[in-house]
């Protein structure tokens, strides 16, 4: 009786420490979990970006006022009837 005993122990012990290390573990699967909700963070952030430049370029496609505003802005270009000043400060 004490053989069967110490059997079953053991075996007991056996799955416990497989349930706490090693592959599919409570600790791996926790790791896991805080790794994806990482992910999904990142992900929200992406698609917020995503959608802002994705609205940009609707308002670049749909008018050309736009597209001459950001011509201006970012590159400098002045029409060939206009004056440029640039200001410098100290």
């Amino acid at each position: 009786m004490k053989l069967v005993w110490s059997i079953m122990v053991l075996l007991i012990i056996l799955l416990q420490v497989r349930l706490w290390v090693g592959e599919g573990s409570f600790a791996q699967v926790w790791g896991l979990e805080e790794a994806i909700a990482g992910q999904r963070a990142e992900n929200e952030e992406l698609e917020i970006r995503n959608e802002r430049l994705f609205a940009e370029v609707q308002n670049l496609r749909g008018q050309q006022g736009a597209l001459e505003e950001r011509a201006r802005m970012n590159l400098g270009l002045i029409r060939e009837d206009e004056t440029f000043f640039l200001v410098v400060e100290q």
